[in-house]
C-alpha cells in the first residue's frame, strides 16, 4: 500500500512537469510544428519527453542576450566603438548594393563595408594554406572560432604554428565548442595553454551562465589575424577536410579569406562569443582598415539563437524572395521548414532558375531521409534538387542572380536557422560572384538531378520512413 502513494506522486510530478514544458513552449515557441510536436511528446510520454526538454527543448540562449544586451559595460563601450568607426566608412553606391542587402545590414547590426578584398578558396587544401600562411604572418595576435577541432596532422600543425607564434610574442586566443569538439584530448589544450595560448570552451566555459542550454552549438569556424585578415566558411579543423581520412568519402567544402574592415564585424562576432564563455575582454585593434588592393564590398552576418528575430531564417527569405533570375544553394543538410520551402516554390514559379545542391551521401541518416521527403514538391514547382556525386560535400554557399554571394557556416535546416550560431559573408564583388558561380556550375556538373522517381518508385516503407522523418525536421 506504501508504494502506491509514491508511485503516484512520481506520476503526478511527471505530468506537472509535462505541463510546465507546455507552458513555457506556449510562452516561447518558434514554429507551430515544432510546437506540436514537443506537445504531442510531452503528453504522450511525459517521462522521456519532460528531461528531454529540459536539455533540448529550449530556443532561446537566454544568458547570451543578458551578456550581449545587458551585461558588462565594457563590452557594451566596445559595441558602441565599433559602429562609430565603421558609420565612418562609406556605404555601398553600386546598383547591386540594393534595399534587400540594407535589410540585412539591419539584422546583422553591421554595415556593408568598402575597401575590402574577397578570395575564395574552394577546398581544404588551399583553405588551410591560406590560413598557415596568414597566422605565420601574424605579428599581435590570432583569434581561432571553431566547431570541430581534431589532434590530427591538420589540428598538431595549427598548434606548432600556435606555440611558435606564442614563443614569438603573438597572443593567442582559442575558442572551440565542446560537442563539436568532444574528441579532442584534453593534452591538446592543456599544451596550447602552458605555451601561453587562452583557451576557452563555448559551453563548459562558463557552466553556470549555459546549464539546460546544450542544445545550442557555436557552429562558426572563422580565424582572425591581427585584425586585418580573416578567413570564415564551412571548413573545420581536421584532416577530413583534405579528403585524406581513408574510411571517409572525399571532402568537398568552400571557405574564404577576406582582407578589410569587414575582419572588424568578424571579430566583433568572435569577441561576443569570447565574452559569453570566459568573460574576458581582450585588448584588440578596432580600428577598421581599407585594404589599398580592394574594393569589395562585405557585410558579415552573424546569426543565432540569441538574436531578436530569427535572423538565420530571415536571412534565407531575403534570399529567396529577391531572387530573380537564379537562386542556386549549396547546403549538405537540407531540412527546410515550411516558409522556406514555399518561398522556394514561389521562386521557382516565377521564373527563378532555384537548383538546391545537396550531397549524394549525408553523414546523418535522419537527415538524408528527411530531403527525399521534398522531392515531389520541389520537381512539380520546377525546383532541381542536385545530388552531388564524387564525396561528400560539406559547403554552405548562395548565388543570388549575378549581384551577391554568400559563404559561411548555416545550413539549410532548423539546427542552423534557430539553435546554432553561425556566420556568412556577404559580397556583391564581381570577380568573387563569378568565382563562385564557375565553381557551382563544376558541382553541379558533377552532380545527378533528381527526379520525382526517385522518391515515388522507392518502396512503400521508404517513402513511410522518410515522411516519418520529416515530422521530426523541428527537432533534427
Amino acid at each position: 500500500m506504501g508504494e502506491l502513494p509514491l508511485v503516484a506522486i512520481a506520476l503526478g510530478a511527471i505530468y506537472l512537469g509535462a505541463l510546465v514544458c507546455i507552458y513555457r513552449i506556449l510562452l516561447t515557441y518558434r514554429t507551430t510544428q515544432g510546437a506540436i510536436a514537443w506537445i504531442i511528446g510531452l503528453l504522450g510520454l511525459p517521462y522521456v519527453a519532460v528531461p528531454m526538454f529540459v536539455l533540448f527543448g529550449r530556443y532561446r540562449f537566454g544568458g547570451y542576450v543578458k551578456a550581449r544586451r545587458l551585461g558588462d559595460e565594457s563590452l557594451t563601450d566596445l559595441l558602441n566603438r565599433f559602429e562609430q568607426q565603421t558609420t565612418s566608412i562609406p556605404t555601398p553606391t553600386s546598383d547591386r548594393s540594393t534595399e534587400e542587402l540594407q535589410v540585412l545590414c539591419r539584422l546583422g547590426r553591421q554595415p556593408f563595408t568598402n575597401g575590402n578584398r574577397c578570395t575564395l578558396l574552394r577546398d581544404g587544401e588551399a583553405t588551410f594554406e591560406a590560413l598557415f600562411e596568414a597566422m605565420e604572418d601574424a605579428t599581435r595576435y590570432i583569434l581561432l572560432e571553431f566547431y570541430i577541432v581534431r589532434s590530427d596532422r591538420v589540428g598538431r600543425r595549427i598548434k606548432s604554428i600556435l606555440e611558435r607564434k606564442l614563443a614569438q610574442g603573438v597572443e593567442v586566443w582559442f575558442l572551440y565548442d565542446d560537442i563539436g569538439s568532444v574528441w579532442l584530448p584534453r593534452t591538446y589544450l592543456n599544451q596550447l595553454a602552458t605555451a601561453g595560448a587562452r583557451v576557452a570552451s563555448f559551453g563548459n566555459g562558463n557552466i553556470r551562465r549555459r546549464r539546460f542550454q546544450i542544445n545550442f552549438r557555436n557552429h562558426r569556424k572563422l580565424l582572425v589575424c591581427d585584425g586585418r585578415i580573416g578567413f570564415v566558411g564551412g571548413i573545420n579543423l581536421g584532416d577530413e577536410y583534405l579528403g585524406t581520412v581513408m574510411d571517409q568519402e572525399p571532402w568537398r567544402d568552400t571557405h574564404c579569406r577576406i582582407e578589410g574592415p569587414a575582419v572588424t564585424g568578424l571579430q566583433l562576432a568572435w569577441l561576443e562569443d569570447w565574452n559569453w564563455a570566459s568573460s574576458d575582454f581582450p585588448d584588440l585593434d578596432w580600428t577598421p582598415v581599407e585594404n589599398q588592393a580592394g574594393d569589395d564590398e562585405v557585410l558579415m552576418l552573424p546569426t543565432g539563437p540569441a538574436d531578436t528575430w530569427e535572423t538565420c531564417t530571415l536571412f534565407f527569405l531575403n534570399c529567396i524572395n529577391n531572387a530573380r533570375t537564379r537562386l542556386w544553394i549549396a547546403s549538405p543538410y537540407f531540412v527546410p521548414d515550411f516558409q522556406i520551402m514555399n518561398a522556394l516554390q514561389l521562386a521557382a514559379l516565377r521564373g527563378v532558375d532555384v537548383r538546391i545542391l545537396i550531397p549524394e551521401k549525408s553523414d546523418s541518416r535522419l537527415i538524408g531521409l528527411a530531403a527525399y521527403s521534398y522531392l515531389v514538391q520541389a520537381c512539380k514547382t520546377g525546383i532541381g534538387i542536385y545530388r552531388y556525386q564524387p564525396g561528400f560535400m560539406h559547403q554552405k554557399v548562395i548565388l543570388v542572380d549575378n549581384r551577391y554571394a554568400a559563404v559561411g557556416t548555416a545550413n539549410m535546416d532548423n539546427r542552423s536557422m534557430r539553435l546554432n550560431f553561425e556566420i556568412t559573408a556577404i559580397t556583391t564583388a564581381c570577380h568573387f560572384v563569378r568565382s563562385v558561380e564557375s565553381m557551382l556550375e563544376e558541382d553541379l556538373d558533377s552532380s545527378r538531378l533528381m527526379t520525382e522517381g526517385d522518391y515515388q518508385d522507392r518502396s512503400l516503407l521508404f517513402r513511410l520512413g522518410c515522411r516519418a522523418v520529416r515530422l521530426l525536421a523541428p527537432l533534427l
